[in-house]
This record gives C-alpha cells, sequence and structure tokens, in this order.
C-alpha cells in the first residue's frame, strides 16, 4: 500500500509540475490577472496582475491520480467518487467566482448569497449520498473512547463543517504559499489517518490532493507566478471536510485544521469587536495573516510559521488518532 501512495503523490505531484508551465501563460495570454482589493495591505497592491484560477491545475491534479490509482489498483469505489464529487462541486462554485470577478469585471464576484446557497446544495448533496450508503452518525471525541450519535443532527454538522471549512480556506488563502503549504500538511495528516484505519481509497485521495499541492507550490511559493483563487481554496476546503467525515474524524478536524480556524476565528472576532465597539479593531487587519503583514513581519516568516503551527496541529491530530 505504501508503493501504491507513493505512486499516487509522485503522479499529482508531476501532474502540477507539467500543467503549470503550460497553463500560467495561457492565464496570462487570457489576462486572467488577480485583483487586489485597495482595503487589503498597500504590500499586496505589487501582486495585482499575477495570474489566477491556478486552482483549475490543483483540482485536474487531484482528479488524474485519484483516478489512476483508483482505477490501477481496485479502490476506485463509492468513497473515492464522492471526494472527487466534492472536489469538483466546490472547485465549480469557485471557479464561477473567480470568472465573475477576472472575466466579467465584477470585483466581488458571486454574490454570498448565490456562494452559500451553491456550497449548501453541495453539502445536501454529499449528506444524502452518505447516509444512503449506511454512514454512522456516531461522532467519536479525540483521545478518548466516547462517542455520541448525531442522529438528524449529523446533517447540520455535515452542512457546518463543509461550508465552515470551504470557507476557512478561503480566508487562509491571502499569502504566498499559505495555503498551499499548510492544506499540504492537512491532508498528509488524513493520509496517516486514513492508512492507519485501512480507509485505502481516502489515503489514496488524500495523497493525491497533497502531491498536488506540494507541484502547485513550486510556482505558488513566494513570490508566486500563480494563485489558486476560490477555485483551488472552496475545492480544498470541500475536500478535507469530506476526509474528515469518512474517516470519522468530524472533531479532530478542528485541530488538523487549526490555521484554518484561527483565521476564520480572527474574522469573526474583528467584525464582532468592531460592530460592538463602534470601530474599534482587535488585530491591525483580518484574517490573521494580514495583521502580521501589516506588524511589518516578511512575507516568507509569515507563510513559515503557520507552517509550523500547521505541523504541530498535525502532530496532535495523529498522535489523539493514530498513537494514543
Amino acid at each position: 500500500m505504501t508503493t501504491i501512495l507513493l505512486t499516487t503523490l509522485i503522479i499529482a505531484f508531476l501532474v502540477a509540475i507539467i500543467f503549470s508551465p503550460i497553463f500560467i501563460p495561457l492565464l496570462k495570454m487570457l489576462k486572467f490577472g488577480q485583483y487586489i482589493r485597495d482595503e487589503g495591505p498597500k504590500e499586496h497592491q505589487k501582486k495585482s496582475g499575477t495570474p489566477t484560477m491556478g486552482g483549475v491545475i490543483i483540482v485536474l491534479s487531484i482528479v488524474a491520480a485519484s483516478l489512476y490509482s483508483g482505477i490501477r489498483y481496485g479502490f476506485l469505489n463509492s468513497h473515492l467518487w464522492l471526494l472527487i464529487f466534492v472536489t469538483l462541486a466546490f472547485g465549480i462554485i469557485g471557479f464561477l467566482d473567480d470568472f465573475i470577478k477576472v472575466v466579467m469585471k465584477r470585483n466581488l464576484g458571486l454574490t454570498s448569497k448565490q456562494k452559500l446557497l451553491g456550497q449548501i446544495i453541495v453539502a445536501v448533496i454529499f449528506y444524502i449520498i452518505i447516509i444512503k450508503n449506511g454512514f454512522s452518525t456516531y461522532v467519536s471525541v479525540p483521545g478518548t473512547d466516547w462517542s455520541i450519535n448525531f442522529y438528524w443532527a449529523y446533517f447540520i454538522l455535515a452542512i457546518i463543517m463543509l461550508l465552515g471549512t470551504s470557507n476557512g480556506t478561503n480566508l487562509t488563502d491571502g499569502l504566498d504559499g499559505l495555503l498551499s503549504g499548510t492544506a499540504a500538511i492537512a491532508f498528509a495528516t488524513f493520509a496517516i489517518i486514513a492508512y492507519d484505519s485501512s480507509q485505502h481509497d481516502v489515503a489514496i485521495f488524500s495523497t493525491a490532493v497533497c502531491g498536488a499541492l506540494l507541484g502547485f507550490l513550486v510556482f505558488n511559493a513566494h513570490p508566486a507566478k500563480v494563485f489558486m483563487g476560490d477555485t483551488g481554496s472552496l475545492a480544498l476546503g470541500g475536500a478535507l471536510a469530506g476526509v474528515a467525515m469518512l474517516t470519522k474524524s468530524e472533531i479532530l478536524l478542528v485541530i488538523i485544521g487549526g490555521i484554518f480556524v484561527i483565521e476564520t476565528l480572527s474574522v469573526i472576532i474583528q467584525v464582532t469587536y468592531f460592530k460592538a465597539t463602534g470601530g474599534r479593531r482587535v488585530f491591525k487587519m483580518s484574517p490573521l495573516h494580514n495583521h502580521y503583514v501589516l506588524s511589518g513581519w516578511k512575507e516568507w516568516r509569515i507563510v513559515t510559521t503557520f507552517w509550523i503551527v500547521g505541523i504541530l496541529f498535525a502532530i496532535i491530530g495523529v498522535y489523539l488518532k493514530v498513537w494514543l
């Protein structure tokens, strides 16, 4: 099985490495450049025009590697198809958002209601499929033998996980290589968890995502030659939540995806405090990575620090699920 996972990782990595140099010039030719909002950090203005929608490369690499290993080694089952579905579906929502921003020149892309509706529809379909296939509604408490049956409330949990994680990854995608690196760490962690529980289909998918992100990171690391856009960030969030549910690591997702949780909380805290105090702020700017940008940290320092914290969260997650 180790050989299969390594093969999957290499294929996803190579697909990303091979197609990026082809896709990036195409994005430049089509003038699919990133729009940088005026209210963001001034340091980011120099990134305006950098090709975006690179998430297409990530999704293509994930699907190609997953299907290859699934077909070649006999793991193309309902779980693998389901993970490919949720990745593609959230990726399409992100693609539409990017397309409207970049091509149609509507800076905000899809409205918040349109995006939310699309995410809810995908989440409901995901829930219906897993329940019809006899999926357990029990949720395990990490590090213990306890589990809680959510019964019908698992529907609400699934919606929250899929929407919350996809929006968390979307918020994290603000610096060169930040989301690519932290997401690769999270998926590598879930690959270990899936492998340990003999969920080889989920392990293959998680490894494919990790390989795709590492390949994309070659071009997305500072200074980035391409951004993944909402196409990539939403797809990754949907995929991560899907993997967490299928491995019965619902609560553990909060730890393994700790970076995304922190980034989301920083926005919630900032907005709540701003409204409650009539304009005062907790952070210089949210999400949290922007606070460090305005504090004078170099971009590479912020990104590597977040990566290190992500690795620490990953170690805790593996300890609670595998080693404990």
